[in-house]
């Protein structure tokens, strides 16, 4: 079936909404007047509670059905990212440096179609909790709002989200049962050498060396320390160091990220640099630290939610246009937090030909809105229906 007709009708609104929402990007946990604007729809739409300043700027509306039965939780993302606009659009951010490059504005916007339309209709049993959840992108809101207690404070059941997917047919679904996507970790190598000239090497110990063996050989351990088998991403992503053609540094850096899955992959990586950094520090006559940042973990889908939210997809999309099992991938999404604490899943839904995720000349495709907040409206309909 297409979009459900009364969020069809309402679809010129959301458009409104989300290029409202794309020219104020806001970061991480500061998202106030994103929050302000989502708290005033949220009250026209006359949700039955609001719930504001969790994980400093997130919020959370409660929406009752017609009769008893637990809570399902729908979460949308609502932060932009540090990226100049080069979009040239009417609605451009407004905010220099700042963007919706990843299509949050557009997440929200559907979650704001949901809520307006099961205020409306409440064919529904049970309370459905709408999480509107800041620093996805950096800061782990998902993770602060767990901490803050946002699963026992709503007794959510179960939780789903959705992203929009560039490059994928336009009103298409995919998703995975189990893993679908990648922890992510972050390191920083630090070197502390002895500069001098660069006429002069023998008079040195040099850091940009050091630096080059250590990001040569972090490279094997992805082809010689784990499992072919097994996903592994490392990469060494800056190198910095000097200043001019003939003065050897004192003092270089690395950094870069890991995707795995596995947490004995991870550990083994972690183990494997640790090492690294050390005999190649020794091996050049240098001072090397290794700074290991743990980030979000893998984003896990429940099988049988991720069955069943495929399931609710194709009603929405039509035959054909949803793939249940398209495998995993390397991003990371900090909606795993979520998982972790419930059982639920994580889809993408296609926006058609654009501009990459995170690219300067990305735009959300306004014709999707009304598809993901039907499906959103869906699974609470399907999950927790009237008897």
């Amino acid at each position: 079936m297409p979009p459900v007709n009364r969020i069809a009708d309402f679809a010129g609104d959301m458009a409104a909404w989300r290029r409202h929402l794309h020219q104020i990007p806001e970061l991480g946990l500061d998202c106030p007047e994103t929050a302000a604007f989502v708290a005033e729809r949220l009250r026209d739409f006359g949700v039955d509670e609001l719930h504001e300043g969790i994980a400093r700027t997130g919020i959370v509306a409660i929406v009752n059905g017609s009769a008893p039965g637990p809570t399902i939780g729908l979460r949308a993302d609502m932060d932009g990212l540090p990226i100049l606009e080069e979009t040239g659009l009417a609605h451009a951010s407004r905010n220099p440096g700042r963007m919706h490059a990843c299509g949050h504005d557009g997440h929200t916007t559907m979650l704001l179609g949901t809520a307006r339309y099961l205020a409306e209709t409440r064919n529904f049993a049970g309370r459905v909790a709408l999480i509107f959840q800041p620093a996805e992108e950096a800061g782990g809101g998902a993770g602060v709002m767990i901490e803050e207690g946002l699963m026992e404070r709503f007794d959510i059941a179960e939780v789903y989200a959705l992203h929009n997917a560039p490059g994928v047919e336009a009103g298409a679904f995919y998703t995975s049962p189990g893993p679908i996507m990648a922890a992510v970790d972050t390191f920083h190598v630090h070197i502390q050498g002895v500069g001098g000239h660069g006429a002069m090497p023998h008079e040195t110990r040099d850091p940009v060396m050091a630096a080059c063996g250590i990001a040569q050989a972090f490279q094997t351990i992805v082809s010689r320390n784990h499992y072919a088998l097994d996903d592994l991403v490392i990469s060494v992503t800056q190198i910095h160091a000097g200043t001019v053609d003939n003065v050897i540094p004192d003092k270089a850096y690395l950094n870069g990220t890991i995707r795995t899955f596995d947490p004995r992959v991870q550990a083994m990586v972690r183990e494997r640099m640790q090492a690294i950094v050390a005999g190649q520090a020794a091996s050049y006559g240098v001072e090397a630290r290794l700074d290991y940042e743990v980030g979000y973990p893998a984003t896990i889908n429940d099988p049988d939610k991720a069955g069943f939210a495929a399931q609710v997809a194709e009603e929405i999309a039509g035959a054909g246009r949803v793939v249940a099992d398209a495998g995993r991938e390397m991003g990371a999404e900090d909606f795993s937090y979520m998982l972790q604490a419930r059982p639920g899943a994580y889809l993408f839904l296609g926006q058609g030909e654009s501009a990459g995720l995170h690219h300067p000349k990305y735009e959300f495709n306004d014709e999707i809105a009304p598809i993901g907040a039907s499906f959103f409206a869906r699974i609470v309909e399907r999950a927790q229906p009237l008897a």
